[in-house]
């Protein structure tokens, strides 16, 4: 037996560091590079890793110890992980869960379950949801005991804008479900577990990690690092909602002072580091989205410092009756409010004359039927305004003013606003400048039908430079549409009237589009602004233009 002990490795110039957690007992087969014990600073928390393969003999340290580089926090056998057991019958019995554990991850490694078809249990979790967190289950769409495929819709969660289904990602039979309606979920929380036929090449891959993790006293550390690391640049330590009573909070006696320091309320940060443990990191990005938040304008109800306003009792006038707003109503209220509050806005008025451009549409009637695909006004705004984008790319930025710049976008993505019975929703059509007609026509049906089914995934509401809203199919001759900032532009389209035009002659009937193109007078002048408008104008008058 070669006996090994176990040091603290260079800390990064840190001194004495405090022993916040234990991952391993004796007894324990770790892999070299496997978290031993976790150590927190003044700035983080760290794992200490294995030195080498092999089997944990003795943990010298305890929690609320304090330790610096090159003190021994136990011994280790570096190579007797499966060999120790005839020369120790006694610890035959503790020892036998470690050593199944060890076959177990090796045999796992392969792919066995293709060879014997056997199945494995596997607790299935909540994949990336596109940036969105603590989004609320309103539907369990399958039952313990049911079989299922890969795919298959497991829950539906609702975000702000939109309903996700949270689909399987294996084939296999529901066990227990561990989630309810009302849950709030997050990227990485368990959500079921179900028993998985071992026929699959990935899901064998990931039985390898899932079962050691059970068996294991370890199950977090190794995700854990990848959040450590993003804490700091991502504000993202806040949960913005208030914390339910007896709320308990993981941080160690530093974070506690620079939390009381600062003034933060500890139960509002979302910690990163091990266990959800919160480190220093989570407390300064908690602070600044605070005071980023304040700077940008603030709540919604006093925005900037406005006074809110205050209601009447309106029941002293007449019978009244309370609901609550959706979650799609509120988030839309936040963010005109933000949007108004923050942009000073300015609206540009046009009129373009598209007799022609309809004419031809209209003819396209039979061509469309064979495609499938109904030809309508859309398709043409969406390439006359990618190629003014293209034109005049000081429409197509985002402000940064907190760090004094402008983002300039070589991409040229619109959004499209929808009327639905939900609420507004703004799909995006990526890469409008590389599509045809056709193309433009088909994909703005689909995520407009989608938009109405609620059925649009986050990322398809993402990262739009520009937006179009039209009320051309209910009425009116103008209005002054609110910029969807972070874009500093939006085209808004009123319904088409046939006008008496002066061709130098006589007076002409043409069928002219009302245009109102509101702006962000922070990143665009009047005379752009102009200059936009009336190129959309003359694209639109005559459609040949937009093949040049």
């Amino acid at each position: 037996m070669s006996e090994q002990e176990i040091k603290v490795p260079d800390l990064g110039g840190a001194d004495e560091v405090e022993v916040i957690e234990i991952i391993v007992s004796k007894g324990d087969s770790v892999e070299e590079e496997d978290p031993i014990l976790t150590v927190e600073s003044d700035k983080a928390s760290v794992e200490l890793p294995a030195p080498a393969a092999g089997k944990i003999t003795n943990i010298t340290v305890k929690v609320g110890d304090k330790v610096k580089e090159g003190d021994v926090v136990g011994t280790m056998d570096t190579d007797g992980a499966g060999g120790g057991d005839a020369d120790e019958p006694a610890e035959d019995k503790s020892e036998a869960e470690p050593e199944a554990k060890t076959e177990e991850k090796a045999e796992e490694s392969k792919p066995v379950p293709k060879k014997s078809g056997g199945a494995r249990k596997e607790t299935v979790k909540v994949p990336a949801l596109d940036g969105f967190d603590n989004v609320p289950v309103i539907e369990i769409n399958v039952a313990e005991g049911d079989s299922i495929e890969a795919d298959d819709a497991l829950v539906t969660v609702e975000s702000d804008k939109a309903t996700m289904e949270i689909p399987a990602p294996y084939a296999g039979k529901v066990g227990k479900i561990l989630v309810s309606e009302g849950d709030k979920l997050s990227e990485g929380d368990d959500l079921l577990e179900m028993t998985v036929e071992g026929d699959g090449g990935e899901a064998d891959d990931g039985a390898a990690e899932a079962e050691p993790e059970k068996a294991d006293s370890k199950p977090e550390p190794k995700q854990d690092k990848p959040k450590q690391k993003e804490s700091a640049p991502e504000p993202q330590g806040a949960t913005y909602e208030p914390p339910a009573p007896g709320t308990k909070v993981h941080a160690g006696p530093a974070v506690r002072k620079l939390a009381r320091e600062l003034g933060a309320d500890l139960t509002r940060i979302k910690g990163s580091g091990p266990k959800n443990r919160i480190v220093k990191d989570d407390v300064q990005a908690y602070v600044k989205s605070q005071l980023q938040q304040a700077q940008q304008g603030g709540s919604v109800g006093t925005g900037s410092g406005i006074p809110g306003v205050k209601l009447p009792d309106f029941s002293q006038f007449g019978d009244i009756e309370r609901e609550s707003m959706s979650r799609m109503m509120a988030a839309t209220a936040t963010n005109m409010q933000r949007s108004w509050l923050n942009v000073p806005h300015v609206t540009q008025f046009e009129d373009a004359d598209i007799t022609d451009m309809e004419d031809f549409r209209k003819a396209q009637k039979a061509a469309g039927e064979k495609k499938g695909v109904k030809m309508t006004p859309l398709p043409f705004l969406l390439k006359a305004c990618a190629t003014a984008l293209a034109e005049l790319p000081q429409f197509n930025v985002s402000l940064d003013m907190e760090k004094k710049e402008v983002v300039r976008k070589k991409y040229i993505h619109i959004g499209i606003a929808v009327d639905t019975p939900h609420g507004l929703m703004v799909p995006v059509i990526r890469n409008v400048d590389q599509k045809g007609l056709w193309e433009l026509a088909a994909e703005s049906a689909e995520l407009a039908q989608k938009a109405r089914d609620k059925q649009l995934k986050p990322a398809e509401m993402q990262g739009a430079c520009f937006t179009i809203t039209s009320l051309g199919g209910i009425g009116g001759t103008a209005f002054t549409p609110i910029v969807n900032t972070p874009e500093v532009a939006i085209l808004g389209v009123s319904k088409a009237a046939m006008k008496p035009v002066w061709d130098g002659k006589a007076f002409q009937p043409r069928l002219m589009l009302p245009l109102s193109l509101s702006y962000d007078h922070r990143a665009v002048n009047g005379a752009d602004a102009a200059r936009f408008t009336t190129m959309l104008s003359q694209l639109l008058g005559d459609i040949r233009s937009l093949l040049l």
